[in-house]
């Protein structure tokens, strides 16, 4: 863990460093940065920074760093590119911008992955670049706007239109698709007995409170300035940048960390892609089966690397009594097989 902690260190260090040179030249030598916005920007470093620190830390992990170089020499070969050429595209779609494979755990619980996603992933686009004095707004007389983007300008629109409506009220829009995605998700989590009997506050409500606080306060920072003649405005905006601070300090350490993580589900898919079809070729026919319900697994070459893995981390999972390992079970009857070993174990009180 020593070996990697410094390694991990340098690189999150060299990260923020980065990013605070782009600050710095985005706007202008600061002179389009917004000084109020310093709270968020410095946050912005840091959170950066821990991610950066934490993503390094997972990926030298010995599975993560298996099966992310298997996953890599899988996508720069000609040959797989060549047979495989849809593959991460449809990838993409389907374990990160359309999240379709939760659709098959339900309709209501995809919609409040996308709600959340979608709002989170829009609000970001918009607020980083006004954050850090890459995108800026100027009045040209009488009353048009001029949108610079890092120095440059890029279009002009009238201030009463519908272009300037819709970018002045972008945030609005992500935060109330936000708070749709929210309250789906607060109405599965407390009405769903499994969810109840598994989450954790701190790791399953706390980043969904954050999210609902950062969008409530930031439609009440347009209610004060449409609606309530600018009452409050200072408070409220203290509020929500306090608020935003926090969900971006806990974004390394909590629940929604896994973002970050998910990419890397492209790479190990193509990897199980390639390894079974290269299997089944050769010889003809042959296919890895769950020990259990005979279901197809991933490929031989998986379950081995998974079983090397395991070994290098001193971990045996091997069952006894003629069940061979639980590596060789599909995710089902691995479920299936742990309810009937605590069944075995706590009888009756199981139920």
């Amino acid at each position: 863990m020593r070996e990697r902690v410094l390694p991990a260190a340098a690189v999150a260090s060299a990260a923020a460093a980065v990013l605070v040179v782009l600050i710095y030249v985005g706007s202008g030598g600061l002179r389009d940065f917004d000084a109020a916005l310093i709270g968020y920007a410095v946050a912005s470093v840091f959170a950066l920074a821990a991610v950066i620190y934490r993503y390094a830390l997972w990926v030298t992990r010995p599975p993560t760093r298996l099966y992310l170089n298997a996953g890599w020499s899988s996508f720069l070969s000609w040959r797989n590119f060549r047979q495989y050429t849809t593959l991460v595209p449809v990838a993409l779609w389907t374990h990160i911008f359309g999240q379709t494979f939760i659709l098959k755990r339900g309709a209501r619980r995809w919609a409040a992955h996308m709600a959340i996603f979608w709002g989170v992933l829009l609000s970001l686009v918009i607020t980083f670049p006004l954050t850090f004095g890459w995108l800026r707004f100027t009045l040209v007389p009488p009353r048009e706007y001029l949108i610079w983007v890092v120095g440059f300008p890029l279009f002009q629109f009238p201030v009463e239109s519908v272009v300037g409506f819709v970018l002045y009220h972008g945030l609005d829009f992500t935060a109330v698709l936000l708070l749709i995605g929210i309250a789906l998700a607060f109405g599965r989590r407390v009405t769903d007995l499994g969810l109840l009997a598994t989450q954790r506050f701190e790791f399953d409500l706390l980043p969904l409170t954050l999210l609902f606080l950062i969008a409530v306060t930031g439609l009440a920072l347009t209610a004060s300035s449409l609606f309530w003649r600018g009452a409050f405005y200072w408070f409220i905006s203290l509020t929500h940048q306090v608020v935003v601070v926090t969900w971006l300090l806990s974004l390394p350490f909590g629940k929604f960390f896994h973002i970050v993580e998910r990419p890397a589900s492209i790479g190990v898919t193509l990897y199980q892609t390639v390894y079974r079809e290269f299997e089944q070729a050769d010889p003809p026919g042959e296919v890895w089966h769950c020990a259990r319900c005979g279901h197809e697994l991933p490929s031989r070459r998986f379950i081995s690397d998974l079983k090397a893995t395991l070994g290098a981390l001193h971990q045996d999972y091997t069952l006894g009594d003629g069940f061979g390992s639980l590596v060789d079970y599909c995710p089902t009857c691995k479920r299936v097989l742990r309810g009937e070993a605590y069944f075995q174990l706590m009888k009756n009180r199981f139920l």
